[in-house]
């Protein structure tokens, strides 16, 4: 009996590998060819001007990079970007994702509502919203006059204090309802028994959410995070759009973006687009780790 699994399970294994080769094919020709020609180029000091003329210059880019104040600007404009976006778009997700999980007339209508900030196109987002924070007519400014919030306009994208906040609040209205669909799904698929059993014993509705629906709700939760995570640390078009190279904001993509384009420095711009790879990858084990995705629980 014990043969006939082993054979059946290898089986199996067979059969899932190939269905599985094709994808993987098309994902080396897609990804993978073009992630090695920009660590290869990222040794060299190749330039957009000419690119055959390129000549090894081994880790000298990577050493520029590390002594470059603006890159570690970038970095560091990048983390706090991702820190406090991911952290506000998965409360204000998971909230929202409790309150449509509840059944009410017109849930279904309010759902695909809350999917419109984010179907729109990033790009588009960020013309709106730039016109919106603009200094001199934007709706913001009007808004905050009318209520009496201020008593003079607030040069939002300028103001190196406030360019920041406002790239961030453009992302949160965007992307929170990603979230809250991911979350959502994750609060669908969560036995009911255990709240039937909780309501039962007279277990307060807070103290369920806590010891209950948390808990359960951990890989949902970890899954939502993590891609969220991943695009906010890759964040390019939202922030360029809005902002430009402008150092207050500038990303790890658009660093890397303004040495292949703007400077034409392809050696130098591949070291940056490199380094932001490894920091996504080493982030991403780093999550899965800790949060023990994949790892199976012993009884």
């Amino acid at each position: 009996m014990a043969r006939r699994e082993t054979e059946l399970t290898r089986q199996r294994l067979r059969s899932a590998w190939l269905f599985l080769t094709p994808m993987i094919v098309v994902l080396l020709m897609v990804a993978g060819w073009p992630l090695a020609r920009t660590i290869a180029l990222s040794f060299t000091d190749a330039n957009l001007a000419d690119l055959q003329a390129r000549q090894f210059v081994g880790l000298l880019n990577y050493e520029f990079l590390m002594t470059d104040p603006d890159w570690w600007r970038s970095v560091w404009n990048t983390v706090f970007f991702t820190v406090v976006s991911v952290s506000i778009e998965t409360v204000l997700g998971l909230m929202i994702a409790l309150a449509l999980h509840e059944h009410f007339k017109g849930r279904g209508l309010l759902r695909a509502a809350i999917l419109i900030p984010w179907a729109i196109p990033t790009v588009v987002s960020a013309q709106m919203w730039r016109w919106m924070f603009n200094d001199v007519y934007g709706v913001i400014n009007e808004i905050m006059l009318f209520v009496g919030l201020t008593s003079e306009p607030w040069a939002w994208l300028a103001d190196p204090q406030l360019s920041m906040a406002a790239v961030i609040a453009v992302d949160v209205w965007k992307t929170t309802p990603f979230m809250a669909l991911l979350i959502l799904a994750g609060l669908q698929m969560l036995p009911q028994d255990c709240y039937e059993n909780a309501r039962i014993d007279g277990v307060h509705p807070v103290t369920t959410f806590f010891r209950v629906t948390l808990p359960l709700l951990k890989p949902a939760l970890l899954v939502a995070i993590i891609f969220r995570t991943l695009d906010a640390l890759r964040m390019f078009d939202l922030v360029y759009v809005m902002q430009g190279n402008k150092v207050d904001t500038m990303t790890m993509s658009i660093y890397a973006r303004q040495q292949l384009v703007d400077f034409q420095d392809v050696g130098y711009g591949s070291a940056a687009a490199t380094l932001v790879f490894m920091i996504i990858a080493v982030f991403t084990v780093i999550y899965l780790t800790a949060g023990g995705v994949g790892r199976e629980e012993k009884a």
